[in-house]
């Protein structure tokens, strides 16, 4: 990033005054495997790529923090952790059954 807070690829203005939280930190892991399963473009291309294997390692990732967080989250940090590994677990195993993988 320049020193005038301007992304040098684009140009745009970035926000640095986002916080970065756990809640953050584990939507932005969600966001990788929906990229990996082919369910979203990349922004930087438009294209949809799979890659089930990173796919299932980042729902991995995901399933371990949710081990190794246990009784240290709080509320809405445990319910959105469960339903993200929920939803993610879902379309992954609709897209293995889907390619018959």
């Amino acid at each position: 990033m320049s020193k005038n807070n301007k992304d040098i690829k684009n140009g745009s203005k970035v926000n640095s005054e986002i916080p970065i939280d756990f809640n953050t930190f584990i939507l932005s892991l969600s966001s990788s495997a929906v990229y990996h399963m082919g369910i979203a473009t990349y922004p930087e291309h438009g294209a949809a790529c799979t890659n089930l294997p990173m796919a299932k390692q980042t729902i991995d990732i995901l399933s371990l923090l949710r081990d190794k967080t246990a009784g240290n989250l709080n509320a809405e940090e445990d319910l959105l952790l469960e339903q993200l590994i929920g939803d993610l677990q879902l379309k992954y195993n609709n897209l293995l059954a889907a390619c018959g993988c």
